[in-house]
């Protein structure tokens, strides 16, 4: 089997491979599954967590104050978005 390598992270992945079960190619699709999960824009992640707190029932006051909570704990926090920027950036 082909291990495809990735450089630029080789030193995450081998540190987790000593300290977990995990093995390498585990932890390298995690690496690349956590590094796209932070990779999403502010519009996109907005936008999905929507639709996923819409989906289990909470209304818009209940989402965008949530997810106005949630923003600045982003790798890379965008800056501070009113309640208005977020149903704009929903319901364009």
């Amino acid at each position: 089997m082909l291990e495809v390598r990735t450089p630029v992270h080789d030193d995450l992945i081998d540190h987790l491979v000593r300290t977990t079960p995990l093995h390498r190619g585990e932890a390298a699709r995690i690496v690349m599954d956590v590094l796209a999960y932070f990779d999403e824009s502010t519009e996109e992640f907005v936008r999905r967590r929507h639709r996923e707190l819409q989906s289990r029932g909470q209304n818009n006051a209940q989402i965008f104050a949530r997810i106005s909570s949630e923003l600045p704990h982003r790798a890379v926090a965008p800056p501070d978005l009113s309640l208005r920027q977020l149903r704009r950036i929903v319901y364009g």
